[in-house]
């Protein structure tokens, strides 16, 4: 198309994956999640000692299925990948950075509040003195008459340590599943919606850990019960890191908010009384406390229109999409060409929620 002043300039049309695409990263991410951790179905579940590797690997299966359906079907130009899973390039970089900071400091917050909720409604008994459950838990891993510090100080260092560890080790295995889940799968489905994607994607999220959590990870339960709770604290959660791909049309934000969650899911241990039976369906910040905190988080995002505005990341819906539109990346509220049918200067429709 011709600018106003005679330049040729060119708008990217934005990608829309078809339903078949979709359908097959999906088929394929849990297909593989479960052929991964076939041998501990196999063998002695979670008790093998591979057990903590074959999970690791099963993070990266969402990743190479996305990569595998990118490959095969094509559905985005390959200059355009990148741009496309929210790998690079990193615009714009204050956004960006200030979402990544806001996902490596929150989820340990979130996990404390999610711990206080426990408190308040009776599910967790706490010894905020002597730390006796804790304690307990230390003593049972290390030989009898080990000298160790103060168990305050332990925990200390174990906080200290998270910022630290939820940026390298946490983030680089949760790299895999935030690539899949956040990078190709939100877009994929963003043509319907934002709330449909959210949605939809954490739903297939928490069903595609089935594998693991059938055998008793997370929540000790080996039957249906234990699988829809982790759906249900995966829809919580998806919402809260699809917000911030949605935000900073970036998936690295959502990545490190990942590696900062795994890396403090377990702060509640630091709390408990010794002799007390928590239940981690009740106190886990992945069931029913953490779904009251993420909530509210998420009722206080809606209430500051935080998902009104949105960088494009791929189609709007089929019927909603005007004649020209900006390409993938591009802030919604930067001007329309003269072509896209609104005055110079004037913003065009942005995503709708």
């Amino acid at each position: 198309m011709t600018t106003g002043d005679g330049a040729q300039s060119t708008v990217e049309q934005p990608v829309r994956l078809g339903a078949g695409a979709i359908v097959a990263y999906i088929v394929l991410a849990c297909g593989l999640a479960w052929l991964v951790v076939l041998p501990l179905w196999l063998g002695d579940g979670l008790r093998e000692p591979y057990a903590v590797p074959l999970m690791t690997v099963m993070m990266y299966t969402p990743a190479a299925a996305a990569l595998i359906v990118l490959a095969v079907f094509r559905p985005v130009p390959k200059g355009r990948r990148l741009r496309f899973l929210g790998l690079w390039p990193l615009r714009p970089a204050g956004r960006v950075v200030g979402m990544v900071v806001i996902g490596l400091l929150v989820p340990p917050l979130l996990v404390l509040a999610s711990t206080a909720v426990a408190v308040l409604c009776g599910w967790l008994t706490v010894d905020l003195v002597g730390f006796s459950g804790f304690a307990a838990l230390i003593a049972e891993k290390i030989p009898a008459g080990t000298p160790l510090p103060p168990t305050a100080v332990l925990i200390a260092a174990q906080a200290a340590s998270i910022p630290i560890a939820a940026a390298t080790v946490n983030a680089i295995a949760a790299f895999g599943e935030e690539l899949g889940w956040r990078g190709f799968l939100v877009p994929a489905l963003r043509r319907w919606g934002t709330w449909p994607a959210l949605l939809i994607s954490g739903v297939i999220w928490g069903l595609w850990h089935a594998p693991i959590i059938l055998l008793g990870y997370n929540f000790g339960r080996v039957d249906l019960g234990g699988v829809l709770l982790m759906t249900g604290g995966c829809i919580v959660l998806g919402v809260l890191f699809g917000w911030l791909r949605l935000r900073s049309a970036s998936i690295w934000p959502a990545v490190f908010a990942h590696g900062s969650f795994n890396a403090s899911a377990g702060m509640y241990l630091w709390f408990f009384a010794a002799g007390s039976k928590p239940d981690p369906a009740l106190v886990l910040p992945l069931g029913v406390s953490g779904w009251i905190v993420g909530a509210a988080v998420i009722v206080v995002l809606i209430l500051t229109g935080q998902f009104r505005r949105q960088p494009a990341l791929a189609a709007d819906r089929p019927r909603t999409l005007p004649s020209t539109l900006p390409p993938i990346g591009a802030d919604p509220s930067a001007p329309a060409p003269p072509e896209a049918g609104g005055a110079p200067g004037e913003p065009p429709a942005g995503p709708r929620p």
